[in-house]
């Protein structure tokens, strides 16, 4: 194969999984304004991602092992076809409940129906893609070609919540109906179609021997971990459990990481309409801005801090902690724009630590033959927290506006004592580091 046409290909499957995770992280942004303009109840916005998100759990595994029994091409272009379908019917329903033909409750059922359509067959495409950069890099090559296919996914953070505000439209004509708030979704859905057409135009036919592994619901804060690199390079040779001795303590931390993350993320667009006392409109560009620096935080820790101070991951896990511990008092307890931004900042920050800490800590604690199947259960943690972590925090936040984020701090507390207890140093010959 050709350097150049590697590029080309490279660049196109680069693109689809960037796409797939500004999109979605976009319409995540906009959607607490969305919710307050209809009147619908917060926890009703929150259930909405919940439900996309386990059935991205659930299917993900399904498609990464189907794209194996039915070309890697053909699962690429499933799943950038749902993503695109789902969010062209997200935005028809949205803009039919803010132009008023359909109710609140209404045009949330039919979106989180809408959204069905993308946790089903969204998780269709990255495994695949997965799958055919591994089948065309050399083995010295695929772990960092892999790895940078990833970081498409952290970048989509960034870039979905800092252009969301931009994407809000008006009229479709001089007192037409108003697309409005619905506009971050039709214009996914023009790029997921145009992406689509150059999938279906340019992506070769031929297919690798080479596996992709399922990767994690992309969300706010859910950036990669590098667990999905590591399933889809290492050995499955050895079938590991989630309460085995080895990984136990580092499952553990996952879980409560990603669940802390989860909760705060999904309520933050709430806290900034309520803190700041401004309209939904005018709470876009803030929250854009504090989900921004918080996933440029989760970066900064993951691309720079953790190359550059060589942490462990015992070490990482517990500065995370500690770190996410005091981001979300200081979140929880801000009012205003600065210190909402720089509380989720510092959340971010200690979060974008602990997620690759507790990764390569359960890589490192086993040996070759079970790579693949530790990362495995690591990406399922990670996807996992997006399930119950965002209805968690934004119910919690109906009770009270703090609670999900002094919650969040408590848990953070207690697992801090349990990770200086429990987490032992791994032999670092054994498996991946934090940097991949």
């Amino acid at each position: 194969m050709k350097v150049r046409g590697m590029d080309r290909t490279f660049a196109l499957l680069f693109t689809v999984m960037l796409a797939i995770a500004a999109g979605n992280t976009a319409l995540q942004s906009v959607l607490p304004a969305l919710g307050r303009s209809l009147g619908a109840a917060d926890s009703a916005v929150a259930a909405v991602f919940s439900v996309s998100a386990l059935l991205w759990v659930i299917a993900a595994p399904f498609w990464a092992n189907r794209s194996d029994r039915h070309g890697r091409r053909a699962m690429v272009l499933l799943g950038v076809a749902g993503f695109t379908v789902s969010l062209l019917l997200c935005g028809i329903f949205l803009a039919l409940g803010i132009n008023g033909v359909l109710g609140p409750l209404a045009t949330f059922a039919a979106f989180i129906a809408a959204r069905v359509i993308y946790g089903l067959f969204g998780a269709a495409a990255p495994p695949a893609v997965q799958a055919i950069v591994a089948g065309r890099t050399t083995r010295e090559e695929r772990t960092r070609a892999l790895t940078l296919l990833a970081s498409a996914f952290g970048l989509g953070t960034i870039l979905g919540p800092a252009l969301a505000p931009y994407l809000v439209l008006g009229h479709l004509w001089r007192g037409g109906p108003e697309i409005g708030l619905a506009g971050p979704a039709f214009v996914a859905a023009a790029i997921g179609a145009a992406i689509w057409t150059a999938v279906a135009r340019l992506l070769p036919h031929d297919e690798g021997v080479a596996h992709g592994a399922a990767a994690s619901y992309p969300s706010i804060g859910g950036q990669a971990t590098g667990a999905a690199v590591t399933a889809a390079t290492g050995s499955s040779s050895e079938k590991i459990g989630y309460f085995d001795s080895r990984i136990r303590g580092w499952i553990v931390s996952g879980l409560v990481v990603g669940h802390a993350q989860a909760m705060t993320g999904q309520a933050i667009g709430f806290l900034i309409i309520d803190r700041l006392a401004v309209s939904p409109m005018a709470a876009l560009e803030p929250t854009g801005l504090v989900l921004m620096m918080g996933a440029g935080s989760a970066l900064l820790a993951q691309w720079g801090l953790i190359p550059l101070l060589d942490l462990k991951p015992r070490a990482l896990v517990l500065a995370g902690t500690a770190l996410g511990m005091a981001g979300c008092i200081a979140t929880g307890s801000a009012t205003s724009l600065y210190g909402i931004a720089l509380g989720y900042a510092l959340t971010s920050l200690g979060m974008g630590l602990a997620r690759p800490g507790f990764t390569a800590g359960a890589s490192l604690a086993v040996g070759a033959g079970a790579q693949g199947s530790v990362a495995g259960k690591v990406t399922s943690i990670n996807g996992a927290a997006f399930v119950l972590g965002p209805s968690i925090g934004v119910g919690l936040y109906e009770l009270w506006r703090p609670l999900p984020y002094l919650a969040a701090a408590a848990a953070l507390a207690c697992l801090l004592v349990y990770a200086w207890l429990s987490l032992r140093p791994s032999d670092p010959d054994r498996g991946a580091s934090p940097a991949q």
